[in-house]
């Protein structure tokens, strides 16, 4: 039973007892009852009344000073506005509140408990991919087509040079590469067509010599004992021992290869000819439409590589975004000035948000409130505080029915 019904059912209860004692034999216990039922009938009839009057006129007859929440509907809007703007909700207060904050941990926490939820997990990784697929990589290649470009045409490339020289040096790139050269002839030299190669080109050579006397006679000897796959043969031996000995750390000509190698790197580095070949070389690469497509491939191979990752860690259960999540709280932990400033700055920018719209809390009620007409405002309000109040109309006739029989036995 609701509380509108629980008041109608005392008033009624007041008045049938009031009725009642009209027929009841004259005796002291009816007088006194008599005087309770009729001062409760007249407190729950005039509680009625002040409990109507609030919503609506009493059974629909004009009465001054009544239906009073919608005569007054403008003032209690402002009054409730400016309750909300000055009391509850006002600037100094959220401020105050959002410099006391540790926003940092807050938004960390709340993202620990989404991220340890499979489903948010996945769904998470879902929306990556579909924000991969949707990336406009025909736009963006472009752009970047169109920076590189410029980079090249704007940048002095002789300190990159320099630099990338001197971090191959103290890297070691240098000795890395010459082996690799080094291993790449030993392969070359082993080969059967390179020893039949060498062979005829040092036994034409040496038919060509024309050497005379002593010289001459021992020459044409050497070569009398000489053919082709016997000084390729020999020449090929002395090829591959000579690579695999440059190979050696120790060995002297390698250290001399080496220094010789960065020596002429190094004047190619401070060439100003050769730095203004090698910059013209990568601005017309640069520019050329090959470039623009060679980006966008790369592009389309990356995004294709990293959608194939996150489909694959969906499969698993998303162990990706918990890790990702770990090493970024982790890695801010490390950086805690970059995490004060980055949490000043989401203070700040909190607060003049709050300082900048402020006003409209106030206008999105006020708007919230003007599209209520007035009997769904005042169901609205009977729904919320017309329980409460009904309680004043059950009080007061109870409160009636005993201040009448105390009456009742002072008129006695």
């Amino acid at each position: 039973m609701n509380t509108r019904n629980i008041a109608g059912f005392s008033l009624a209860f007041m008045g049938i007892g009031f009725i009642a004692t009209l027929f009841l034999p004259d005796s002291l216990y009816t007088t006194l009852l008599q005087g309770g039922f009729e001062a409760g009938l007249v407190g729950g009839i005039a509680d009625w009344f002040a409990v109507t009057a609030l919503f609506r006129h009493p059974l629909g007859i004009p009465i001054p000073h009544t239906s009073l929440l919608l005569k007054n509907r403008g003032k209690i809007v402002n009054s409730l506005i400016s309750a909300m703007e000055n009391e509850l909700l006002n600037k100094e207060s959220i401020t105050q509140k959002l410099s006391k904050m540790n926003l940092f941990q807050i938004i960390s926490s709340a993202l620990a408990k989404l991220v340890l939820k499979k489903n948010v997990r996945k769904k998470t990784l879902s929306f990556l991919q579909t924000a991969l697929n949707q990336l406009p990589l025909e736009r963006l290649a472009p752009v970047i087509h169109a920076y590189l470009i410029r980079y090249f045409e704007n940048k002095d490339i002789q300190p990159i040079v320099q630099s990338v020289l001197h971090t191959a040096t103290r890297e070691g790139w240098d000795e890395k590469a010459l082996d690799k050269a080094l291993e790449l002839g030993r392969d070359w030299a082993a080969k059967r067509e390179t020893e039949i190669m060498l062979g005829k080109i040092a036994y034409g050579k040496l038919n060509e010599l024309q050497v005379g006397g002593l010289m001459g006679f021992a020459v044409q000897a050497f070569i009398g004992f000489m053919n082709e796959e016997k000084l390729g043969g020999m020449i090929q031996g002395m090829l591959i021992s000579g690579l695999r000995e440059l190979r050696h750390p120790d060995n002297p000509y390698r250290n001399q290869l080496l220094f010789e190698l960065n020596n002429q790197a190094e004047r190619l580095a401070n060439d100003e000819a050769v730095i203004s070949k090698l910059k013209g070389w990568l601005e017309t690469k640069a520019g050329s439409a090959q470039t623009e497509a060679f980006i966008l491939d790369r592009l389309q191979d990356i995004r294709e590589a990293i959608i194939a990752k996150l489909a694959e860690d969906e499969r698993k259960g998303g162990r990706f975004v918990i890790q990702a999540f770990r090493f970024g709280v982790n890695k801010m932990k490390t950086m805690p000035e970059l995490t004060e400033q980055w949490e000043t700055g989401l203070r700040v920018f909190l607060v003049d948000l709050v300082e900048k719209n402020h006003f409209r809390i106030g206008v999105l009620v006020r708007d919230n409130l003007d599209k209520l007409d007035d009997q769904t405002l005042v169901q609205m309000l009977e729904q919320k505080i017309g329980g409460d109040l009904q309680w004043i109309r059950v009080n007061g006739a109870l409160c009636g029915f005993l201040v009448g029989l105390v009456l009742s036995l002072f008129h006695l």
